[in-house]
């Protein structure tokens, strides 16, 4: 569960940010995949804070921000932080749960994610409004760029052949 949360997350970031996520395209479970398992790391959400501001900066300084657009770029740079509450759901609490409450469950936290997602696409869509026709080029190339190389810089188990993260 945690993990699909996290892709859902990073997607997001993606969009919003042009530096994170992926296409959120899954495998069968069981299925190879050519990533190693990533069983025993821990979700850090101060990591993820640091990955996503890296990002942001890398992404303001190809933009050019101006001064008369640094408010719109705040508003956005702070839309596409992480979440305070983000949490890893409890796996051994959802085993526990008769299958009308896991799924009740697990309808919640995918509108919690739908709702995230939302937000990030409204700031995303008020900042890109904000942008000059070559920034848009900019912020268009660099938001395609992640759907097609993942956010390493690899293919990195994204995409239709792609493994779960």
């Amino acid at each position: 569960m945690n993990r699909s949360f996290r892709k859902h997350f990073v997607a997001a970031a993606v969009i919003a940010s042009a530096c994170l996520g992926a296409a959120q395209a899954q495998t069968a479970p069981g299925a190879a995949t050519g990533n190693a398992p990533q069983q025993g790391r821990q979700f850090d959400p101060a990591r993820m804070a640091e990955r996503v501001n890296r990002h942001l900066a890398d992404l303001k300084q190809k933009l050019q921000i101006s001064a008369s657009q640094e408010a719109a770029w705040t508003s956005f740079a702070n839309a596409m932080q992480p979440p305070a509450n983000m949490q890893r759901p409890d796996r051994q609490a959802l085993g526990a749960m008769t299958t009308p409450e896991r799924l009740d469950q697990m309808r919640a936290m995918r509108d919690r994610r739908n709702a995230e997602m939302d937000r990030r696409a409204d700031a995303t869509k008020a900042f890109y409004a904000q942008l000059s026709p070559e920034q848009k080029k900019t912020f268009d190339t660099e938001t395609a760029r992640m759907f097609q190389h993942g956010p390493r810089g690899g293919h990195g188990g994204h995409g239709p052949q792609g493994g779960n993260r």
